[in-house]
């Protein structure tokens, strides 16, 4: 570990216990958390350039185009909290913009963590950086040091997507507690759009998405004592237009048995693993969820092509 304040980590038996809760629910369901481990850090990086991906090219130009404006609107010598921090490239964006004495990255992969806190170091060294190697979804303690500065939270790549409706209240109420009164919030969100853009990305022609979300499955064998064989199941993306969302599965292609844990778990050909939920939103509807957080929405960009939204909450 980098020297800082490291909160958490996640063992083999963190990651069983979590995959056996939802493998054995009547619905099977992974947590997406579980992609992220080196390999499937390394996969979403390549998924991010694909040329199907538009959020992370799309978000990026929003925040070079604004972080002037941004930073305008947050007080100087912050401390600048992101949430779901596995790559620094947007938050540096706006560090090179923000008057700002600490950076706080906290995210569940360490090993991304650390190499991220290597790099910080050296190419932003005016810059205190404190990790955090823990869950964000779960309260966070932040470090003595930057509680009396000025805080912004950054919350990119419309990760708040990944949320049902209620976790995501839970979620922005907890960092608003945890960030306090007068803090800010600058976080990335996905605009509604045609499935004709949005299935292929999250089901690109390379088969990278595919590769990524199979991977939670060869972690599971490796982490987890389990004995998937990737072979026999298949990537799925769909668009649920009710629930406004794009959702990955991994489909079982024959009836079929696997073990984790010591524990066996059968599936019918044609079940599914629930693994992701990627909730897209319109403007208002965001707003809306944030105020139901205890957030006021004070400025809203766009890209040119209104694919995507960066909100600035206080």
């Amino acid at each position: 570990m980098p020297e800082g304040f490291i909160q958490s980590v996640s063992t083999s038996s963190d990651v069983a216990a979590e995959a056996l809760r939802g493998l054995t629910a009547l619905r099977k369901t992974l947590p997406p958390k579980l992609f992220y481990d080196e390999t499937g850090c390394a996969l979403f990086g390549a998924i991010t350039a694909l040329p199907e991906y538009y959020p992370t090219r799309a978000e990026t130009g929003i925040l070079r185009a604004r972080a002037a404006d941004i930073a305008a609107r947050i007080e100087p010598g912050c401390a600048l909290i992101e949430y779901g921090a596995s790559d620094e490239s947007k938050a540096a964006i706006l560090l090179d913009h923000l008057d700002a004495d600490a950076y706080i990255p906290i995210d569940i992969a360490h090993d991304a963590l650390n190499a991220l806190t290597r790099r910080m170091r050296w190419t932003h060294r005016a810059i205190t950086v404190h990790p955090i190697a823990a869950d964000f979804l779960a309260p966070v303690r932040l470090p003595k040091s930057i509680r009396a500065m000025p805080k912004l939270g950054f919350f990119p790549g419309s990760t708040i997507g990944n949320l049902d409706h209620d976790q995501a209240i839970r979620f922005l109420a907890m960092v608003r507690e945890t960030l306090g009164q007068g803090a800010s919030l600058l976080i990335g969100v996905d605009l509604e759009k045609s499935p004709d853009i949005l299935i292929p990305a999250y089901d690109d022609a390379q088969g990278t998405t595919a590769a990524f979300n199979l991977n939670i499955l060869q972690r599971l064998n490796r982490e987890a004592d389990a004995d998937f064989d990737t072979a026999l199941f298949t990537h799925h993306a769909i668009w649920n237009d009710q629930a406004k969302r794009i959702e990955m599965h991994l489909q079982s292609r024959i009836a079929q048995t696997i073990h984790l844990a010591g524990r066996p778990i059968r599936f019918q050909a044609g079940e599914t693993i629930h693994t992701e939920n990627s909730h897209k939103f319109s403007i208002p509807a965001f707003q809306t969820l944030a105020q139901k957080a205890g957030w006021h929405s004070t400025t809203t960009w766009t890209d040119p092509d209104n694919l995507f939204s960066v909100h600035l909450l206080t």
